[in-house]
């Protein structure tokens, strides 16, 4: 097995491995329910909906909050 002759310092390391370490962009798309922007794989923080079919009631959950405050 082929071994380094010499040791590589931080900065050349670092260098080397910096094109992969930054953060990517948050993608955004519509909603196919409600039209508005949200992130991409995630349920829709408005309408409750994921990939056009509702998970969770988000009119329950409004009633659900306004009887607390109550």
């Amino acid at each position: 097995m082929a071994v380094p002759k010499q040791r590589h310092n931080r900065s050349r390391t670092r260098r080397r491995r910096g094109g992969h370490d930054k953060q990517k962009a948050i993608s955004f798309v519509k909603c196919s329910n409600c039209e508005k922007e949200i992130e991409a794989h995630k349920l829709c923080p408005f309408c409750g909906s994921f990939k056009g079919r509702e998970v969770v009631n988000m009119t329950a959950k409004v009633k659900k909050v306004e009887k607390s405050d109550k």
